[in-house]
């Protein structure tokens, strides 16, 4: 008997790419499962052949297994950490330790420490100006439940470790959409629809985790992986390379795997430690973004990719457009001294061949210093904060992102309203009043009278004038205006982020706050309590150290765009004033 399976989504297939389109509920007879690559071959009702996403479909039986399946990545020891009784902190939710979500959202995520804020966007502004947020967040703002689309990235071991045998470019929303949920203007990402949480799993025996799994660690691990914390100028900062590493993303090229059956996009980066470039496919770049997460979510706030795509994914324009944000997220990613200098973000760019990619990929699937344990690593050359001012930096920090978060919304807002009446409205009263003036030309020349002429070819002049000018307009927000929303679209994703980090150090000082209660009760001995004061200073002098690093980048990355802004205008206007003054010097003075 056929095994058939029902299609959960629509799916576009792409020309030439041997896809088969179906729309959600249709009945599909799978005619091979061993395609590989996330893929099925499928056949409609009308006989057509072709490949469908796996996860677009549902089995109407259980599906057997066969080879490339992907399996559940085995528990991992913690080594010679000694995991604490979490069971004391009774009043503790049961869920996963707060990490940035970035799924799309209509939810305001300040509201909660965990309503999934966005990241990163793929906003194409020229062709459709318009914010979406779709989906909606967790009530539990510690679940763990992914939310969204079932092809949300399932961890390493979910999936066959080959370089070519992994899913890539899933479906999502391109460009933009209309506001679904009221905050206009607001941009969401489209295509990461999944709460992206931070997994502890890998300790055995505890499936839910928060910050006390540090708090009460017994003994941490010795490495040589350490972060140390100086205080300068502005306080706590972290440490610096002296020279600043950089890459470039470029090249992108059409590659394909499974005899020519699929096709893909792969890009070359190079970075400027070893001016040897790289290649990466957009799979890639999510599996680096993962780890990065994964590792240091609880104290970094990791924006998350320009969204995957499946129609129209090898068309010049969005290839374009993918590899400038690609570049804006590695640029990031290369200012920031911890997650630059990391192992798993050394060997994305600098693996000298597949065995070394392969090698450095399984290393880091298996690091066991992920999530809030990332703070074991923290050295700060300080004295230890007491909990009034850890709560007092945390409280500060918490307000100045919520407000810069609202100010960016508003620009974004603005500019999505400008971006429109520039390519619509306006464009089109210039074009009017270009067209009326040479209509009212052709009037007077019609009238016979001689010395017309230079009164009617100036006025006709002036005419195209105002059609040239209406061009102009419509073309400028790609000169000038686009720079100011990608940039404030960057932050609001990176901004989203931060509800979840702050989240990570509010839910440690509730626990410090506890220990007088659980000492009272024999539940922790005296010196775990000052072990707690001790670790949440440390996560304190992690956040100040952030946050002066974002707003280094801040004031460096508003006062670049800004100049590129007001220079642009400048350009424009002054283009304007050049074709008035030619115009009015046509008009004989009486």
């Amino acid at each position: 008997m056929a095994l058939k399976a029902q299609a959960l989504y629509d799916f576009i297939a792409e020309a030439g790419n041997n896809e088969l389109t179906v729309k959600e509920g249709e009945t599909l007879i799978i005619t091979n499962q061993s395609i590989g690559g996330g893929w099925i071959e499928a056949q409609n009702s009308r006989g057509e052949v072709g490949l469908v996403p796996e996860d677009y479909i549902e089995f109407s039986k259980p599906v057997p297994s066969f080879p490339g399946a992907g399996t559940a990545a085995p528990a991992i020891s913690v080594g010679n950490v000694a995991i604490p009784d979490l069971s004391i902190f009774d009043s503790y939710a049961p869920a996963a330790a707060p990490a940035q979500t970035q799924a799309s959202n209509g939810n305001d995520p300040w509201s909660v420490w965990n309503a999934d804020p966005s990241g990163g966007s793929n906003n194409n502004w020229a062709s459709n100006p318009e914010g979406t947020q779709t989906g909606k967040s967790p009530a539990d703002p510690w679940g763990s439940v992914s939310q969204g689309h079932p092809q949300a990235y399932q961890g390493p071991g979910a999936e066959d470790d080959e370089w070519d045998d992994e899913w890539d470019d899933m479906k999502s929303t391109g460009g933009y959409a209309e506001s679904e949920s009221g905050d206009a203007g607001a941009i969401q990402r489209g295509a990461h629809a999944s709460s992206m949480k931070i997994s502890l799993n890998k300790f055995p025996g505890f499936s839910k985790s928060g910050p006390e799994l540090y708090l009460l660690c017994k003994q941490i691990a010795k490495g040589k992986e350490k972060l140390p914390i100086y205080i300068g100028e502005v306080g706590p900062v972290w440490s610096y390379p002296e020279t600043q590493l950089d890459c470039v993303v470029a090249d992108p090229k059409k590659g394909s795997k499974m005899y020519g059956l699929k096709s893909y996009i792969e890009y070359q980066i190079t970075p400027n430690t070893t001016n040897r470039p790289v290649n990466h496919r957009y799979k890639h770049f999510d599996w680096l973004y993962e780890r990065l997460l994964d590792k240091f979510g609880s104290a970094i706030p990791i924006p998350s990719l320009p969204d995957k795509q499946v129609t129209g994914r090898f068309e010049e324009e969005f290839i374009k457009m993918r590899m400038e944000r690609l570049q804006g997220w590695m640029t990031r990613m290369c200012r920031h001294p911890v997650v630059s200098s990391s192992e798993v973000f050394q060997i994305f760019l600098t693996y000298k061949d597949e065995k070394d990619w392969k090698t450095g990929k399984r290393k880091a699937e298996k690091d066991e210093t992920v999530g809030v344990m990332v703070f074991t690593t923290i050295e700060p050359e300080a004295a230890d904060l007491d909990l009034v001012e850890v709560e007092q930096k945390c409280e500060q920090f918490n307000r100045f992102t919520k407000a810069m978060d609202d100010g960016v919304k508003e620009i974004l807002t603005v500019g999505n309203e400008h971006w429109k009446r520039c390519t619509g409205p306006l464009p089109k009263e210039y074009q009017r009043i270009g067209k009326a003036f040479q209509n009212l030309s052709a009037v007077f020349n019609s009238s016979g009278y001689q010395g017309e002429s230079t009164l009617t070819d100036a006025m006709t002049a002036a005419g195209k004038t105002y059609e040239e000018i209406a061009q102009m307009v419509a073309e400028q927000p790609k000169k000038d205006l686009h720079f100011v929303m990608e940039t404030n679209n960057e932050y609001k994703g990176l901004l989203g982020c931060f509800p979840d980090t702050i989240g990570v150090h509010k839910a440690a000082i509730d626990k410090v706050k506890e220990a007088d209660k659980l000492v009272a009760t024999s539940k922790i001995t005296p010196q775990d309590k000052v072990t707690m004061a001790k670790r949440v200073s440390t996560m304190s002098y992690a956040l100040q150290a952030e946050m002066n690093h974002f707003h280094s980048n801040r004031i460096y990355d508003y006062n670049r765009v800004m100049q590129l802004y007001l220079e642009e205008q400048v350009k424009f206007y002054e283009t304007i004033a050049a074709k008035l003054r030619q115009a009015h010097s046509q008009f004989t003075t009486m």
